[in-house]
């Protein structure tokens, strides 16, 4: 509950039927009020940019954006909006991204039912959630990386790198992409051309392939 009413969440899934779901479990609770959706990453940031929201819910992989590239965008757009990341997955790299991303929590579809509701009101307090193997996750993580002396590894590719490779993996042309990220057919062959280079690549299949393990599409 917040000082106008119930917490207004934007729920922002592809799947309509899961999207559906989730809403019927969040609207059951007096304090949670689902008041957007979104069924891609594009147009989750849109209406999230353009809607009075207090939280976020996104579906880690998604045509469009990704929730974990709606998440940094709104990190740096919207602070005042609290984020959870939404996935199938049990992921380690997508976990760490989720939270370099700036997201409160990061909870399983498997276990919406058991822990969402609890997991945006977490969020609205400002304390992290993470269902429980997460945390032994980033517990064990954070101990080697420690006796290791290291921190935890950055971002090869730049956020427009990232950007180029996701839509690379997903099919669409250089023209397309060009097109949808307002840019050059000629910038977009440099970046694909300097995420090759960076990661030791050769061609747009293994492009695609990086794309998946690292969590920009699913497989």
């Amino acid at each position: 509950m917040t000082a106008h009413g119930p917490t207004r969440i934007l729920l922002a899934d592809d799947h309509a039927l899961v999207r559906s779901g989730i809403r019927m479990i969040l609207d059951h609770e007096p304090d949670l009020a689902v008041v957007a959706e979104a069924g891609d990453g594009n147009e989750a940031l849109q209406v999230a940019l353009r809607t009075e929201v207090d939280l976020a819910i996104l579906d880690v992989s998604m045509p469009g954006r990704t929730g974990l590239q709606v998440a940094r965008e709104l990190t740096r757009r919207r602070p005042d909006v609290r984020l959870l990341l939404l996935s199938m997955h049990e992921n380690e790299q997508y976990l760490f991204e989720a939270l370099k991303a700036g997201a409160a929590g990061y909870v399983l579809k498997s276990a919406a039912n058991r822990d969402l509701v609890e997991a945006c009101r977490a969020a609205m307090r400002g304390t992290p959630f993470l269902y429980p193997k997460a945390l032994q996750t980033l517990t064990r993580n954070l101990l080697e990386d420690a006796r290791a002396g290291g921190s935890l590894p950055r971002d090869v590719l730049t956020a427009r790198e990232q950007e180029v490779v996701k839509q690379i993996a997903e099919g669409l042309t250089t023209e397309e992409i060009a097109q949808r990220l307002v840019i050059s057919p000629h910038t977009v062959d440099r970046h694909r051309s300097n995420a090759l280079e960076k990661l030791g690549l050769r061609n747009r299949v293994e492009l695609a392939r990086y794309a998946i393990r690292r969590g920009l599409v699913e497989p």
